[in-house]
């Protein structure tokens, strides 16, 4: 299989070699393609990759490739060859799967993400809010130019997505791929098995049998969790010290999610939680984006010369970064759990969606994971016999649900009708994608105000005027994204 990193310069994209390289996806890629516009980005991820063989005592030798770009090649245990390019067609020709993770405006547009809202009093946060939608008018043009190429180049590929923010960039590309497309989070695939962990239930790899989970991306409830046809889930939110025990159970003060019934995906705190998360976020000296900024500003110079040292540079950073993930949310020196810090989520959800994509074999020929796409249970939205899985929302909006895979693709699996709180929520937030969507695609800027003030964390069209008004001066660009 020949996989195409989109962004192929991104910090995590070491995270992917090195499940690539060992353990149950070992052998799945043969060929590794790094496409990324920045072509120091490249240079310093593929010297980690280098510094990570050398480690691993593969030191895969050095060739180049047709542009006159470098690559990484297998010796005795046959990691994928990896090639670089900065060329979109290049990368594309001959490819199987892409994953796209791209981030336009790079670190910097993050920190005006965040900082634009803050000081207008919002939740300044990359993915959830104003930030989120800010986001979203960037990555969902570079995203559609990224589709179109794939139906020149390589009609038959997967695009597994994690550009973020993923449900509505998903969402924007199922009009050009259909099916092809699958959006990936980590976030409620974390959720379930730790929750399940703290309850006791055995969740075998690749199985969601008696899990209950609805919503969007970052925007989603465990329901039910059952073992042995009882479900356990009322149980371990009536028991403080279970909930203790992992990140989300902490989040959330005990009696309010027994009364709840739920377990809420972290980023529910931002929702339930919006004043603390604000107070949180102005007592940081600096945003999640001005210290991941300021991390990779120093980072990806050194890692480019660093030799043998680059992998451990990066796994040091790393971890740095993890230890910072959702530090509005903790107090008294609080410190994430070690399991947390080890890495291994978002590339097990997109390798696993892989190999099942990829027939598996046996037992992996059906694998089941949480994932972004069409609400409709059929192949096709609105086909004879579908259903919508996740009720009240519509077939054709993408969802963050249970799904099985095989090589046709994802079909989530039917749910629960979610009570009229969180149903009432999810509409809303669906309806704020649907207005980005149709903002970023079509260059409509009155679908992007409308956006902003139909966000339940703005709510005010004065206060959506000054966020796009903030936005188009912090990105000039734009501008040009605006129909005349």
């Amino acid at each position: 299989m020949r996989l195409m990193i989109a962004g192929g310069g991104g910090f995590r994209v070491p995270l992917v070699y090195r499940a690539l390289c060992s353990g149950p996806y070992s052998g799945l890629v043969s060929e590794v393609v790094l496409y990324d516009v920045d072509g120091g980005r490249l240079a310093a991820i593929e010297a980690v990759l280098r510094s990570m063989s050398s480690q691993s005592s593969r030191s895969p030798e050095v060739s180049g490739a047709a542009d006159g770009s470098s690559a990484v090649g297998p010796s005795s245990s046959r990691p994928p060859v990896v090639t670089s390019t900065t060329s979109l067609a290049q990368a594309l020709d001959g490819t199987d799967v892409v994953f796209a993770a791209i981030r336009p405006g790079g670190t910097a547009g993050r920190v005006a993400d965040e900082r634009v809202a803050q000081e207008l009093g919002l939740l300044g946060q990359e993915t959830t809010g104003a930030g989120g939608i800010s986001y979203a008018l960037r990555s969902i043009p570079a995203m559609l130019e990224l589709a179109a190429g794939m139906r020149t180049h390589c009609p038959d590929a997967w695009l597994v997505n994690f550009t973020n923010p993923a449900g509505m960039v998903t969402e924007a590309l199922v009009p050009v791929l259909g099916r092809k497309v699958i959006g990936i989070c980590d976030s409620a695939s974390a959720l379930v098995h730790r929750a399940a962990k703290a309850a006791g239930v055995p969740l075998p790899a690749g199985k969601l049998d008696g899990v209950g989970y609805y919503g969007l991306n970052h925007l989603g409830w465990l329901y039910r969790l059952e073992s042995g046809g009882r479900d356990v889930l009322p149980g371990l939110l009536a028991d403080a010290g279970a909930l203790a025990s992992f990140e989300e159970g902490r989040l959330f003060p005990q009696p309010f999610l027994r009364d709840l019934g739920l377990l809420p995906n972290e980023y529910l705190f931002y929702y339930y939680e919006a004043a603390r998360a604000a107070a949180g976020m102005r007592a940081l000296a600096k945003t999640r984006g001005e210290s991941i900024h300021g991390q990779q500003a120093e980072l990806y110079p050194r890692l480019a010369g660093a030799g043998d040292e680059a992998y451990g540079l990066w796994e040091a950073a790393r971890r740095s970064r993890e230890e910072g993930y959702l530090a509005e949310a903790r107090s008294g020196g609080e410190a994430r759990d070690p399991e947390d810090l080890a890495g291994g989520g978002y590339e097990q959800v997109a390798l696993a969606v892989m190999r099942a994509l990829a027939g598996g074999g046996g037992a992996r020929a059906a694998t089941q994971l949480i994932l972004n796409t069409p609400n409709s249970t059929g192949r096709l939205a609105g086909a004879a016999g579908s259903q919508a899985a996740i009720p009240g929302l519509p077939g054709d909006a993408v969802v963050e649900v249970p799904c099985t895979v095989t090589p046709e693709g994802a079909v989530p699996i039917p749910q629960d009708s979610p009570a009229e709180p969180q149903l009432g929520l999810l509409q809303q937030v669906k309806k704020v994608e649907l207005l980005t969507v149709r903002a970023a695609s079509t260059g409509d800027r009155d679908a992007a105000l409308e956006a902003f003030a139909e966000h339940p964390l703005v709510g005010s069209a004065e206060l959506a005027n000054a966020l796009l008004t903030g936005y188009e001066g912090a990105f000039p660009e734009l501008a040009g994204l605006w129909r005349q």
